[in-house]
């Protein structure tokens, strides 16, 4: 099983996010990410094997910022490397994926033909791309992520940044369980409690089709239409 964490808040997302990752490692994994905003700048790191690497690798390139998403993979579509791991950031928005993409391959050569490159072999790149795809034709960060989820089948749990929307964090659920943490000042998903337990014990257990819009000081849950359900 993969795991998923995600923080929106003021102080450093990174030994948050690393952390969160830690208590999550007993779903079993073989790559380990996160991806971090700061601005305008997405800071992303990716590493194949433990979390020990990942932070091998942090300490000698820091990512800092308050808005955060990481990701312990266990490999599905494609082998266990770099390029598949998780997040799939290409290349201002950031996608983290439990469960499974049952159609990718339909919206991947949709999107092949209008000459998006890919650049790992899993059936989560496809969700980033077409998130970009709906931003480019106009929508709104959040209709954006409803008009992506509404192409894809399968059960799964999403956890999304994008570049310019900063202070929103966007969490969706189908199928895949994902929860979101209420705190001070600070918000939380996770797929399941044990990375919140540290930072908070109000929590939310998404429902399916719902779609979290979580901000430092609010969370907003609408369906996958845009209803607010809660």
């Amino acid at each position: 099983m993969c795991g998923i964490i995600g923080v929106i808040g003021e102080r450093n997302a990174t030994p948050i996010l690393v952390e969160g990752l830690k208590r999550l490692e007993y779903r079993g994994y073989d790559s380990a990410g996160i991806a971090v905003l700061q601005g305008e700048t997405m800071q992303l790191a990716r590493v194949k094997g433990k979390l020990v690497h990942l932070e091998t690798y942090l300490a000698e390139s820091p990512c800092t910022g308050p808005v955060g998403i990481g990701h312990t993979r266990w490999a599905t579509h494609g082998p266990p490397t770099q390029e598949n791991a998780h997040p799939h950031t290409p290349p201002r928005r950031a996608v983290v994926h439990n469960g499974n993409n049952e159609n990718y391959q339909h919206p991947r050569h949709m999107l092949q033909e209008e000459g998006v490159v890919f650049q790992s072999a899993t059936d989560t790149e496809v969700v980033p791309h077409l998130i970009e795809r709906a931003l480019q034709q106009g929508l709104t960060a959040a209709d954006a992520v409803r008009a992506a989820v509404r192409q894809l089948e399968g059960a799964f749990a999403l956890g999304i940044l994008i570049c310019g929307v900063a202070n929103m964090l966007f969490a969706v659920r189908r199928g895949s369980p994902l929860l979101i943490g209420l705190g001070e000042g600070e918000n939380f998903i996770a797929s399941d409690a044990a990375p919140l337990v540290p930072y908070t014990r109000r929590m939310v257990f998404l429902q399916d089709n719902d779609l979290a819009v979580l901000r430092r000081g609010n969370v907003t849950v609408t369906d996958i239409e845009g209803q607010i359900v809660r």
